[in-house]
């Protein structure tokens, strides 16, 4: 008989961090936060006690850190991916951490919070739920203004600044970067988040997480001579704004270049981009990343937004002891959503569907772990999948992109257009 794995456990309540443990991630979280210079400015928020709300951006580990030192000597719940929790299950559940797969209807999840926040703790969230792909705010959930008022905690966002161009999602080589910023703002207390709206406490959490990195090391003039800093940035930038061919990019060193009609940028010290020869076309980088994304809405709106059937290998993470090789299969990304299909290595079937109105967004990895290459995750409540397409041409970025304009349109279909900024 088939031997099935056991699931990893996410009934379990939330456990206040161990007081023993509470130094010990201070001084884990110490180093790097010194090293960058991390400036904290808290608005509204001095003498605060807990319980309360806190609200992250995300670009990089060192969001967790400097949290960490914001908040420090009080007691918190920090939700994290079951990614998070490999090989270290204990330890992160005796800190506070609380598991989540990524962009599932977690009902269970809201109790822990709700458990968490009467228990007297911090409840950190990261509402963006991946890092950033290029330094600026990522889509939010729609539901984030009644969550917020079903906590009827006092709501905080905490947004740092230079995170990413220190260490961006698509190469993490830490570039130190100092001083980084962030900025502890108190938004709602208990009192204010009883008269507001769930549309009038998303609009203030919008407003806090405008947030652009590259823009931010312009204006402080903070620059990066790490010579490889545009290593990876193709991953990002997968079209040519030059011929418009798609998966052609490349990068090396300062450069990012087109494999397909030759043409290559710079990037400086200060994150801008500048053609080698003729136009540039895009010297910020975000505004090229949007270019793209209305290059997807377009063939989206034309019902013709499809990869095709791509040979894939699929991972599965049902616990947080190690993964597991399912086996290999395919994955069509369509206007009907994901499709994964395959056959596993006792010749059983598997398959998982994710539906437009199922998925406002989806979880990337470029070159996951420095060796298992670009892969897209898609999660069930019980499961875990990271898919690896290989043998043909394609963008785990564009599929990011096209889930979400995808679930925006399914919206706007049925009458019910997300307001900008969220899903």
């Amino acid at each position: 008989m088939k031997k099935v794995p056991a699931r990893f456990d996410m009934k379990k309540d939330p456990v206040t961090t161990k007081w023993y443990l509470r130094p010990l991630t201070y001084l884990l979280s110490a180093p790097d936060v010194k090293k960058h210079g991390a400036i904290i400015r808290k608005h509204g928020t001095e003498g605060l006690k807990p319980p309360y709300l806190l609200l992250c951006n995300h670009n990089a580990f060192l969001d967790f850190k400097v949290a960490t030192k914001a908040i420090y000597p009080d007691k918190a719940n920090y939700v994290v991916a079951i990614d998070g929790f490999i090989g270290r299950e204990k330890l992160l559940r005796d800190v506070g951490c609380i598991c989540k797969r990524k962009f599932t209807n977690d009902v269970g999840l809201v109790f822990k919070l709700i458990k968490a926040a009467k228990a007297g703790n911090v409840v950190v969230l990261y509402p963006e739920a991946r890092y950033s792909l290029c330094g600026t705010t990522a889509v939010l959930p729609e539901s984030l203004g009644a969550f917020c008022r079903l906590l009827k905690i006092p709501v905080v966002s905490f947004i740092c600044h230079g995170h990413h161009v220190n260490s961006p999602f698509w190469n993490l080589h830490d570039r130190g970067v100092k001083p980084t910023e962030a900025d502890m703002t108190l938004l709602f207390t208990a009192e204010e988040l009883k008269k507001a709206t769930n549309d009038e406490v998303n609009e203030k959490i919008l407003e806090a997480f405008r947030y652009d990195d590259f823009a931010w090391q312009k204006e402080k003039g903070i620059k990066t001579p790490y010579e490889g800093r545009a290593e990876g940035l193709h991953s990002v930038l997968y079209q040519c704004p030059a011929c418009g061919k798609e998966y052609k990019m490349d990068s090396k060193g300062t450069k990012i270049f087109c494999k397909a009609c030759g043409k290559s940028w710079t990037m400086s010290e200060l994150g801008e981009l500048s053609a080698d020869e003729g136009e540039t076309e895009f010297s910020h980088i975000p505004d090229w990343y949007e270019w793209e994304r209305a290059n997807v809405r377009k063939e989206v709106e034309n019902g013709t937004y499809s990869t095709g059937v791509m040979p894939v290998t699929v991972d599965s993470l049902p616990n947080a002891k190690r993964f597991i090789c399912l086996g290999e299969g395919t994955m069509v990304h369509d206007m009907n959503g994901f499709t994964v299909k395959g056959v596993d290595f006792d010749g059983d079937p598997f398959e998982m569907i994710k539906t437009v109105p199922s998925l406002y967004s989806c979880h990337i990895e470029y070159n996951y772990l420095g060796k298992h290459g670009d892969c897209v995750d898609l999660n069930t409540l019980e499961d875990t999948w990271y898919i690896y397409p290989h043998d043909c041409e394609f963008s785990v970025t564009k599929m990011a992109l096209a889930t979400e304009e995808l679930y925006f349109a399914h919206r706007k279909a049925i009458g019910k257009e997300c307001k900008k900024g969220f899903a």
